[in-house]
């Protein structure tokens, strides 16, 4: 019984440490992403592109993952995130999570 809750322990420490992404990597990571939404994520290119500064880490990681499925269909989205290595993900999303956010600014 001690083995069994030494690995769930184990199991539950070190998930979010690999979701956790990597900031630096992740604004190396991002030149492709500037190009909708702007450069720190804070200023898309057209009012059809969200804003990603400021967001939640595991939002934007879920949703990557799931534009990489197909789970969330964007023919764009889809695209750029294909070649991507769940570590890439994981990067970006941290990047654009640090970000100061201008999410409740008015247009």
């Amino acid at each position: 019984m001690s083995k069994l809750l030494a690995l769930v322990l184990a199991a539950s420490v070190s998930v979010p440490a690999l979701a956790a992404g990597n900031a630096e990597a992740g604004k190396q990571k991002s030149q492709a992403c500037a190009a909708c939404h702007g450069p720190d994520g804070n200023h898309p290119m057209t009012p059809d592109f969200p804003r990603l500064a400021g967001q939640h880490p595991d939002y934007l990681l879920k949703a990557l993952r799931d534009y990489k499925s197909g789970a969330r269909k964007n023919p764009i989205m889809g695209g750029q995130v294909q070649a991507l290595k769940d570590e890439d993900l994981a990067d970006l999303a941290a990047y654009f999570s640090e970000q100061s956010g201008t999410l409740h600014v008015k247009r």
